[in-house]
């Protein structure tokens, strides 16, 4: 895997590419340490998998034209924003303009792990803060063909927690929690949390 990290902050960067390669030990991390020096790099290291990019670099010209041009040079590669602003509506445009994925930065590490692990995989990370029950977005995608507690436990296995976190964020224990997560498995026709996941998302449900 080979992947472009685009952040004005070193220690970001840094951190960031040591868990990328802890998902991929093979993987080939680049870094840019701005907007400009990120479209370089993208007109002359061709072929990235995933590009991962804060949109408040200092040197981008605006949000919207910023994404409009990362995605475009990015090509087939996978576009991640990474943000420690969490907009509602600048999260629902880059998802819109066909980003992969929105990431606070001040998730905690396993989260972002599986977010990325799921992005590069094939599916789409939708934050919390679209994932709401109260927000439009989550109530227009809610699909019949799984409960309600099981459209929950999906969205909280999509944000990457585990089963120990779903069972203490529902208030069930951690067997009633397997329970649904293997009735949803077997509703959308999933191996696994990751793929389930994955083929949700291709469906509509989340």
């Amino acid at each position: 895997m080979k992947v472009l990290i685009a952040d004005d902050h070193a220690l970001f960067r840094d951190a960031l590419g040591k868990l990328i390669e802890s998902l991929d030990n093979s993987a080939t991390v680049i870094q840019a340490a701005n907007y400009l020096q990120t479209l370089k790099i993208l007109d002359t290291e061709p072929h990235f998998d995933m590009v991962v990019a804060d949109l408040e670099m200092h040197d981008l010209p605006s949000w919207e034209q910023g994404i409009d041009e990362l995605k475009k040079s990015a090509g087939d590669a996978r576009l991640v924003v990474v943000s420690a602003a969490e907009n509602p509506r600048n999260i629902r445009n880059a998802l819109e303009k066909g980003a992969s994925g929105y990431i606070s930065k001040r998730a905690e590490s396993k989260i972002l792990l599986n977010a990325l692990k799921l992005i590069a995989e094939g599916g789409t990370y939708i934050p919390p803060t679209l994932l709401n029950k109260n927000s439009p977005v989550y109530q227009g995608r809610q699909s019949k063909m799984l409960t309600s507690r099981q459209n929950q436990v999906l969205n909280l296995v999509a944000q990457g927690l585990s089963n120990k976190q779903i069972a203490y964020e529902i208030g069930v224990s951690e067997a009633t929690v397997k329970l649904h997560i293997n009735a949803l498995l077997r509703s959308v026709g999933a191996n696994n949390r990751t793929q389930a996941v994955i083929t949700a998302q291709k469906m509509g449900i989340i």
